[in-house]
């Protein structure tokens, strides 16, 4: 299975902080956006991720990541000249894509829970159908709801209704089969001009194919696009990270983990960050494994 992170939009809601770089880049406390989604894939045992950006921001991508072979994965770029919607991401990560199946991953979204790891990786084997992942929230008409009948069975979603049907909206976390290109090539743009992924999903679900993960109490699902949630994120990662005495979303410690990379090559890049925190982290994961 392959992966996309998009990382395109132009993050507008976060100016002026997000003129200079992408809002993908800016930190959430004590490491770039990114490092969280790219966690998500990672544990889903996926080593191979295309980033989707905008032509002003993929040098700054490349400069943060490189091409991935530090923890033991492929990094590459594409551009999106213009957001036309989620759903295009599969129209230009294509041959990207080839006969695999692919999951997406939206840039500013953070996932955190006890299982959640377990529960990537048996959806990253799927080959066939769709799966996406439902969370409770309080203000449903901001997402993507999605319905179930009495025995929990996805029977309709609809995009930012003005009626909810329920309180489940859809993260920006999905995983597809490969005939998700020729879907995504199938859309006709909404009113508001883009490619929906809802309408995507409705596929899957018309076909009887779409299977939805619901995420219950005791986890978190984060999007970091306005001040007061990235605020609320940092908050969210300092006081885990503080009560624990674990990182979350370090992607040198999960490759690790993964057996992406070895304990040796943990150690070296622990060495780039010696004189902080994050460095002293992995250096005690190194001694403790």
């Amino acid at each position: 299975m392959k992966g996309i992170i998009l990382a395109a939009g132009a993050g507008s809601r976060l100016y002026p902080a997000s003129i200079p770089i992408s809002k993908i880049l800016l930190p959430v406390y004590d490491k770039p956006m990114i490092y969280y989604p790219i966690t998500t894939l990672l544990l889903a045992g996926i080593k191979d991720i295309l980033i989707i950006t905008s032509p002003y921001d993929v040098d700054n991508f490349k400069k943060v990541l490189k091409d991935g072979s530090d923890i033991g994965v492929k990094f590459s770029y594409a551009i999106q000249e213009i957001p036309k919607g989620i759903a295009e991401s599969f129209i230009i990560a294509q041959d990207f894509i080839g006969n695999s199946p692919v999951a997406l991953v939206l840039g500013d979204n953070i996932f955190h829970g006890f299982g959640f790891s377990s529960m990537l990786k048996e959806v990253g084997k799927r080959t066939k159908g769709a799966t996406v992942f439902g969370y409770q929230v309080q203000d449903p008409e901001r997402f993507g709801v999605v319905e179930f009948d009495k025995n929990n069975r996805a029977i309709s979603i609809e995009e930012k209704p003005k009626n909810p049907k329920s309180n489940y909206a859809l993260t920006g976390l999905y995983f597809y089969d490969n005939n998700v290109v020729e879907y995504a090539k199938s859309l006709k743009p909404s009113d508001r001009g883009e490619l929906e992924i809802t309408d995507l999903n409705k596929i899957y679900l018309k076909n009887n194919a779409l299977t939805v993960e619901i995420l219950g109490r005791g986890f978190a699902w984060l999007d970091t696009g306005t001040f007061e949630s990235l605020l609320q994120a940092a908050n969210f990662v300092q006081s885990m990270e503080i009560n624990t005495g674990m990182k979350i979303a370090s992607i040198e410690e999960v490759a690790f983990r993964m057996g992406f990379i070895s304990k040796e090559r943990l150690y070296s890049l622990s060495q780039k960050y010696k004189q902080n925190g994050y460095g002293k982290y992995l250096e005690k994961i190194c001694a403790q494994n």
